[in-house]
């Protein structure tokens, strides 16, 4: 394992973005993950912070929305779109996603939830925020692009405690 600075985990983070990383949250005994495709780095608060939007309408909703931590497991080096593909497709509600895909869950080193050990860099936060999107002040283009069924994201600000690469 070699931590790394939020700084450092920007670049391969937002590169792998757009392909897909694994947002996975933990309530009670139940795990569940999902693709995510959006999201941001910063700093904020005088914290490194991760943010991540999920829309009301995924089962992962139900359960961010009442818990403390999540964990973003990113496959920089590893091959593993086709478990990004069922996890972004199938739901949690139907389907143990981490089972179906035959993903690893390892425990998380300073949260409760853990992380997909199959990928390289391992994101580990601790809710600090979450904002419901105000529709009103959203711009039209991306309203009707993005948003034509109004199923609207809740961004959750997670502050960084840990950020590393599995060897």
């Amino acid at each position: 394992m070699r931590e790394v600075t939020f700084q450092e985990l920007s670049q391969d983070f937002l590169t792998q973005l757009v392909k897909g990383a694994f947002l996975t949250v933990k309530q009670d005994d139940f795990v569940n993950t999902m693709t995510i495709g959006w999201g941001n780095v910063g700093f904020i608060w005088n914290k490194p912070v991760m943010m991540v939007p999920v829309r009301y309408s995924r089962h992962t909703y139900k359960m961010i929305d009442t818990v403390d931590t999540f964990t973003v497991s990113v496959p920089v080096n590893k091959d593993l779109k086709e478990a990004l593909a069922f996890c972004g497709t199938k739901s949690g509600r139907d389907f143990d996603k981490i089972k179906e895909c035959n993903l690893t869950l390892s425990p998380g080193q300073l949260v409760d939830t853990p992380i997909i050990s199959d990928c390289d860099l391992q994101v580990e936060c601790r809710i600090v925020y979450k904002q419901a999107m105000e529709p009103g002040t959203l711009s039209s283009d991306i309203k009707e692009m993005k948003y034509p069924n109004g199923d609207y994201h809740v961004m959750y600000y997670g502050e960084i405690v840990k950020a590393y690469y599995l060897d």
